[in-house]
Protein backbone atom coordinates (compact mmCIF):
# COMPACT_ATOMS: atom_id res chain seq x y z
CA UNK A 1 0.00 0.00 0.00
CA UNK A 2 1.17 3.68 -1.14
CA UNK A 3 1.84 5.10 2.26
CA UNK A 4 5.16 7.08 1.53
CA UNK A 5 4.65 11.38 0.49
CA UNK A 6 7.86 12.40 -1.55
CA UNK A 7 8.03 15.56 -3.40
CA UNK A 8 9.41 14.36 -7.02
CA UNK A 9 10.77 15.48 -9.95
CA UNK A 10 9.56 13.80 -13.18
CA UNK A 11 11.54 15.37 -15.87
CA UNK A 12 13.54 18.42 -16.11
CA UNK A 13 11.56 21.73 -15.73
CA UNK A 14 8.86 20.49 -14.40
CA UNK A 15 7.00 21.27 -11.47
CA UNK A 16 7.42 18.86 -8.29
CA UNK A 17 4.81 16.79 -7.81
CA UNK A 18 3.68 15.55 -4.72
CA UNK A 19 3.32 11.38 -4.76
CA UNK A 20 2.44 8.42 -2.60
CA UNK A 21 4.65 5.73 -2.59
CA UNK A 22 5.39 2.21 -0.49
CA UNK A 23 7.83 2.68 2.03
CA UNK A 24 11.02 1.34 0.80
CA UNK A 25 13.40 -1.53 2.89
CA UNK A 26 16.73 -0.74 3.13
CA UNK A 27 18.60 -3.36 1.55
CA UNK A 28 22.34 -4.63 2.41
CA UNK A 29 24.86 -1.91 3.98
CA UNK A 30 21.71 0.10 4.34
CA UNK A 31 19.15 2.02 6.85
CA UNK A 32 15.68 3.65 6.06
CA UNK A 33 15.62 7.41 7.68
CA UNK A 34 12.33 8.61 8.98
CA UNK A 35 12.64 12.11 7.52
CA UNK A 36 12.16 15.02 9.75
CA UNK A 37 14.06 17.89 7.99
CA UNK A 38 15.47 18.35 4.56
CA UNK A 39 16.97 21.49 3.83
CA UNK A 40 16.47 23.28 0.36
CA UNK A 41 19.73 24.00 -0.74
CA UNK A 42 20.77 26.06 -4.45
CA UNK A 43 22.28 22.85 -5.79
CA UNK A 44 18.79 21.42 -6.24
CA UNK A 45 18.66 23.34 -9.11
CA UNK A 46 20.75 21.18 -10.85
CA UNK A 47 18.09 18.59 -10.57
CA UNK A 48 15.15 20.71 -11.02
CA UNK A 49 16.36 22.08 -14.10
CA UNK A 50 18.22 19.47 -15.75
CA UNK A 51 21.62 20.62 -15.55
CA UNK A 52 23.96 17.65 -13.91
CA UNK A 53 25.12 15.44 -15.71
CA UNK A 54 23.40 11.98 -16.16
CA UNK A 55 20.46 12.38 -14.22
CA UNK A 56 17.82 9.73 -14.07
CA UNK A 57 14.08 10.71 -13.45
CA UNK A 58 11.84 10.77 -11.57
CA UNK A 59 13.68 11.74 -8.41
CA UNK A 60 13.30 12.67 -5.00
CA UNK A 61 15.88 15.63 -4.63
CA UNK A 62 17.24 17.35 -1.51
CA UNK A 63 20.75 16.47 0.65
CA UNK A 64 20.52 18.29 3.46
CA UNK A 65 18.38 15.75 5.03
CA UNK A 66 18.06 15.14 9.11
CA UNK A 67 15.96 12.44 10.77
CA UNK A 68 15.90 8.97 12.84
CA UNK A 69 16.54 5.39 11.88
CA UNK A 70 13.77 3.67 11.10
CA UNK A 71 14.64 0.29 9.80
CA UNK A 72 18.64 -0.99 9.30
CA UNK A 73 19.52 -3.56 6.62
CA UNK A 74 21.73 -6.69 6.38
CA UNK A 75 25.74 -5.75 7.57
CA UNK A 76 24.71 -2.76 8.95
CA UNK A 77 26.46 -2.80 12.60
CA UNK A 78 27.77 0.62 13.46
CA UNK A 79 24.01 1.72 12.85
CA UNK A 80 20.62 1.34 15.22
CA UNK A 81 16.92 2.33 15.07
CA UNK A 82 16.11 5.24 16.26
CA UNK A 83 19.31 6.80 16.21
CA UNK A 84 19.37 10.38 15.36
CA UNK A 85 21.11 10.96 11.44
CA UNK A 86 21.99 13.09 8.86
CA UNK A 87 22.92 12.81 5.40
CA UNK A 88 24.58 15.71 3.10
CA UNK A 89 26.39 15.37 -0.14
CA UNK A 90 28.16 12.58 0.39
CA UNK A 91 25.73 9.85 -0.44
CA UNK A 92 28.43 6.97 -0.80
CA UNK A 93 31.91 5.98 -2.01
CA UNK A 94 32.98 3.12 -3.76
CA UNK A 95 36.55 2.34 -1.62
CA UNK A 96 38.41 1.33 -4.66
CA UNK A 97 39.62 4.36 -7.13
CA UNK A 98 42.34 6.50 -6.25
CA UNK A 99 41.08 8.83 -3.76
CA UNK A 100 39.05 6.58 -1.86
CA UNK A 101 41.95 4.48 -1.13
CA UNK A 102 43.69 8.05 0.44
CA UNK A 103 40.60 8.44 2.66
CA UNK A 104 39.32 11.50 0.73
CA UNK A 105 35.76 10.25 -0.25
CA UNK A 106 34.36 13.46 -1.00
CA UNK A 107 36.64 13.19 -4.10
CA UNK A 108 35.27 9.43 -5.10
CA UNK A 109 35.47 9.16 -8.95
CA UNK A 110 32.25 7.21 -8.85
CA UNK A 111 30.93 9.68 -5.83
CA UNK A 112 26.88 8.84 -5.33
CA UNK A 113 25.39 12.16 -4.24
CA UNK A 114 22.27 12.29 -1.96
CA UNK A 115 19.13 13.80 -4.43
CA UNK A 116 20.86 13.19 -7.38
CA UNK A 117 22.29 9.89 -7.75
CA UNK A 118 19.47 8.45 -5.62
CA UNK A 119 16.19 9.80 -3.86
CA UNK A 120 17.09 12.49 -1.24
CA UNK A 121 15.24 14.19 1.51
CA UNK A 122 12.21 15.65 0.13
CA UNK A 123 9.93 13.12 1.07
CA UNK A 124 9.04 11.01 4.56
CA UNK A 125 11.08 8.30 4.30
CA UNK A 126 14.69 7.74 2.21
CA UNK A 127 17.37 5.13 1.75
CA UNK A 128 20.71 6.05 2.92
CA UNK A 129 24.12 3.90 2.61
CA UNK A 130 25.46 3.29 5.96
CA UNK A 131 29.13 5.01 5.10
CA UNK A 132 26.99 8.06 4.43
CA UNK A 133 25.54 8.45 7.70
CA UNK A 134 26.38 11.40 10.62
CA UNK A 135 24.84 11.24 13.87
CA UNK A 136 23.09 14.35 15.13
CA UNK A 137 24.04 15.46 18.92
CA UNK A 138 20.58 16.17 20.96
CA UNK A 139 20.80 20.25 21.15
CA UNK A 140 20.28 20.57 17.62
CA UNK A 141 16.97 20.52 16.25
CA UNK A 142 15.72 18.15 12.87
CA UNK A 143 15.83 22.48 11.46
CA UNK A 144 18.98 23.44 12.95
CA UNK A 145 20.87 20.42 11.76
CA UNK A 146 20.05 19.92 8.17
CA UNK A 147 21.35 23.12 6.77
CA UNK A 148 24.75 22.02 8.80
CA UNK A 149 24.32 19.15 6.24
CA UNK A 150 25.29 20.96 3.53
CA UNK A 151 26.08 24.90 3.89
CA UNK A 152 27.35 24.19 7.05
CA UNK A 153 29.89 21.76 6.45
CA UNK A 154 30.92 23.70 3.87
CA UNK A 155 32.26 27.10 5.43
CA UNK A 156 33.40 24.83 8.37
CA UNK A 157 35.47 22.40 6.83
CA UNK A 158 37.17 24.84 4.40
CA UNK A 159 37.89 26.99 6.67
CA UNK A 160 39.76 24.25 9.26
CA UNK A 161 41.62 23.19 6.18
CA UNK A 162 42.57 26.54 5.08
CA UNK A 163 45.52 27.20 6.34
CA UNK A 164 44.72 30.13 8.47
CA UNK A 165 45.35 30.41 12.37
CA UNK A 166 44.19 31.79 15.12
CA UNK A 167 44.33 35.53 15.26
CA UNK A 168 44.33 36.13 11.02
CA UNK A 169 42.74 38.07 9.57
CA UNK A 170 39.75 35.87 7.60
CA UNK A 171 37.22 37.85 5.32
CA UNK A 172 33.95 36.33 4.78
CA UNK A 173 32.22 37.79 1.58
CA UNK A 174 28.30 37.63 1.31
CA UNK A 175 26.20 37.45 4.05
CA UNK A 176 23.59 34.80 2.85
CA UNK A 177 23.07 31.25 3.52
CA UNK A 178 26.54 30.17 3.18
CA UNK A 179 27.91 33.51 4.52
CA UNK A 180 25.74 33.86 7.83
CA UNK A 181 27.52 30.54 8.86
CA UNK A 182 30.79 31.40 7.65
CA UNK A 183 30.84 34.36 9.80
CA UNK A 184 29.98 32.42 12.96
CA UNK A 185 32.68 29.74 12.46
CA UNK A 186 35.31 32.04 11.55
CA UNK A 187 34.85 33.79 14.99
CA UNK A 188 34.37 30.54 17.13
CA UNK A 189 37.51 29.27 15.56
CA UNK A 190 39.35 31.98 16.64
CA UNK A 191 40.08 34.29 13.75
CA UNK A 192 40.38 37.90 13.11
CA UNK A 193 36.98 37.98 11.38
CA UNK A 194 35.66 40.40 8.73
CA UNK A 195 32.54 40.24 6.71
CA UNK A 196 31.90 42.41 3.26
CA UNK A 197 28.53 42.53 2.39
CA UNK A 198 26.69 45.00 0.52
CA UNK A 199 24.45 47.86 2.41
CA UNK A 200 24.95 49.27 6.02
CA UNK A 201 21.50 47.71 7.17
CA UNK A 202 23.91 44.21 7.06
CA UNK A 203 26.11 45.55 9.55
CA UNK A 204 24.27 44.70 12.81
CA UNK A 205 23.69 41.22 12.15
CA UNK A 206 27.41 40.76 10.94
CA UNK A 207 28.61 41.95 14.13
CA UNK A 208 26.11 39.92 15.71
CA UNK A 209 27.04 36.84 14.50
CA UNK A 210 30.87 37.60 15.61
CA UNK A 211 32.44 39.64 13.03
CA UNK A 212 34.78 42.17 14.37
CA UNK A 213 34.11 44.68 11.83
CA UNK A 214 31.87 45.10 8.50
CA UNK A 215 32.76 46.18 5.54
CA UNK A 216 29.84 47.94 3.20
CA UNK A 217 31.08 46.72 -0.35
CA UNK A 218 28.44 49.55 -1.41
CA UNK A 219 30.02 52.64 0.48
CA UNK A 220 33.80 51.76 0.89
CA UNK A 221 36.75 50.36 -0.88
CA UNK A 222 37.05 47.00 0.62
CA UNK A 223 40.44 46.09 -0.97
CA UNK A 224 42.11 49.22 0.72
CA UNK A 225 40.06 48.55 3.88
CA UNK A 226 41.44 45.09 3.58
CA UNK A 227 44.85 46.38 2.93
CA UNK A 228 44.73 48.58 5.98
CA UNK A 229 44.69 45.85 8.44
CA UNK A 230 47.43 43.74 6.62
CA UNK A 231 45.39 41.93 3.69
CA UNK A 232 43.58 39.19 4.74
CA UNK A 233 45.07 35.36 5.23
CA UNK A 234 41.96 33.80 3.60
CA UNK A 235 38.73 35.20 2.03
CA UNK A 236 35.86 33.46 2.25
CA UNK A 237 33.92 33.81 -0.48
CA UNK A 238 30.25 32.79 -0.58
CA UNK A 239 28.12 34.77 -3.04
CA UNK A 240 28.01 33.21 -6.24
CA UNK A 241 29.52 35.76 -8.04
CA UNK A 242 32.73 35.46 -9.67
CA UNK A 243 32.56 39.45 -10.56
CA UNK A 244 32.24 40.21 -6.84
CA UNK A 245 34.96 38.20 -5.99
CA UNK A 246 37.51 38.89 -8.86
CA UNK A 247 38.37 42.32 -7.11
CA UNK A 248 38.88 40.31 -3.78
CA UNK A 249 42.09 39.10 -5.09
CA UNK A 250 44.07 42.09 -3.91
CA UNK A 251 42.93 42.26 -0.58
CA UNK A 252 44.88 39.19 -0.05
CA UNK A 253 47.84 39.11 2.53
CA UNK A 254 51.37 37.45 1.76
CA UNK A 255 50.15 34.13 1.13
CA UNK A 256 46.72 34.92 1.30
CA UNK A 257 44.07 32.54 0.01
CA UNK A 258 40.95 33.34 -1.84
CA UNK A 259 39.14 30.00 -0.68
CA UNK A 260 36.11 30.18 -3.60
CA UNK A 261 32.59 27.72 -2.41
CA UNK A 262 29.68 30.06 -3.49
CA UNK A 263 29.13 28.31 -6.59
CA UNK A 264 29.42 30.50 -10.32
CA UNK A 265 29.41 29.76 -13.74
CA UNK A 266 31.57 32.85 -14.82
CA UNK A 267 35.11 32.66 -14.70
CA UNK A 268 36.99 34.52 -11.87
CA UNK A 269 39.24 37.24 -13.42
CA UNK A 270 43.06 37.80 -12.24
CA UNK A 271 46.34 37.80 -13.72
CA UNK A 272 49.46 36.28 -12.97
CA UNK A 273 50.94 39.07 -11.71
CA UNK A 274 48.58 39.30 -8.75
CA UNK A 275 49.21 35.82 -7.44
CA UNK A 276 53.19 36.02 -7.78
CA UNK A 277 54.15 39.09 -5.96
CA UNK A 278 52.54 38.15 -2.86
CA UNK A 279 51.94 34.40 -3.15
CA UNK A 280 48.61 34.35 -3.13
CA UNK A 281 46.32 31.55 -4.49
CA UNK A 282 42.51 30.89 -5.52
CA UNK A 283 41.31 27.36 -4.05
CA UNK A 284 37.71 25.55 -4.35
CA UNK A 285 36.34 23.80 -1.74
CA UNK A 286 33.61 21.16 -1.82
CA UNK A 287 31.58 19.68 1.36
CA UNK A 288 32.64 16.36 3.03
CA UNK A 289 32.78 13.22 4.02
CA UNK A 290 29.63 11.67 6.36
CA UNK A 291 32.63 12.26 8.90
CA UNK A 292 32.99 15.83 8.29
CA UNK A 293 29.66 16.51 8.64
CA UNK A 294 29.57 14.91 12.13
CA UNK A 295 32.83 17.25 13.01
CA UNK A 296 30.73 20.50 12.02
CA UNK A 297 27.63 19.04 14.09
CA UNK A 298 29.24 18.37 16.97
CA UNK A 299 31.21 21.31 16.45
CA UNK A 300 27.91 23.84 16.56
CA UNK A 301 26.63 21.89 19.41
CA UNK A 302 29.92 22.95 21.14
CA UNK A 303 29.67 25.93 20.43
CA UNK A 304 26.18 27.26 19.84
CA UNK A 305 26.28 27.92 16.26
CA UNK A 306 22.84 27.97 14.42
CA UNK A 307 21.68 28.35 11.11
CA UNK A 308 18.83 30.94 10.56
CA UNK A 309 16.02 28.89 9.26
CA UNK A 310 12.60 29.16 7.34
CA UNK A 311 10.24 26.28 7.19
CA UNK A 312 7.94 24.76 5.56
CA UNK A 313 5.93 21.76 5.34
CA UNK A 314 6.87 19.21 2.44
CA UNK A 315 3.38 19.66 0.70
CA UNK A 316 4.78 23.32 -0.04
CA UNK A 317 8.11 22.31 -1.20
CA UNK A 318 7.45 24.20 -4.03
CA UNK A 319 6.92 26.93 -2.36
CA UNK A 320 10.52 26.93 -0.36
CA UNK A 321 12.17 26.27 -3.83
CA UNK A 322 10.92 29.21 -4.85
CA UNK A 323 11.54 31.22 -1.77
CA UNK A 324 15.21 29.75 -1.54
CA UNK A 325 15.56 30.90 -5.31
CA UNK A 326 14.19 34.24 -4.68
CA UNK A 327 17.69 35.41 -2.45
CA UNK A 328 15.16 36.90 0.09
CA UNK A 329 14.98 34.20 2.64
CA UNK A 330 16.95 34.56 5.93
CA UNK A 331 18.68 32.56 5.35
CA UNK A 332 18.07 28.96 4.99
CA UNK A 333 14.71 27.38 3.79
CA UNK A 334 14.16 23.99 5.26
CA UNK A 335 11.39 21.51 4.19
CA UNK A 336 10.06 19.99 7.72
CA UNK A 337 7.85 16.84 8.01
CA UNK A 338 4.52 16.13 9.93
Amino acid sequence: MAQMTAVQISRPRAPFEVVARDIPAPGPNTVRIRVQACGVCHSDVFVKEGHWPGLQYPRVTGHEVAGVIDAVGAGVTMWKKAQRVGVGWHGGHCGQCVSCRRGDFISCQNLRITGFSDDGGYAHYMIAKSEALAAIPDSLSPAEAAPILCAGITTFNSLRHSGARAGDLVAVQGLGGLGHLGIQFASKMGYHTVAIGRGKDKEPLALKLGAVRYLDAASVNVVEELAKLGGASVILATAPSSKAMSPLVDGLGVGGKLLVVGASADPITVTPIQLIGKRRGIQGWPSGSARDSEDALNFCALTGIRPMVETFPLEQAAAGYERMLSGKARFRVVLTMS
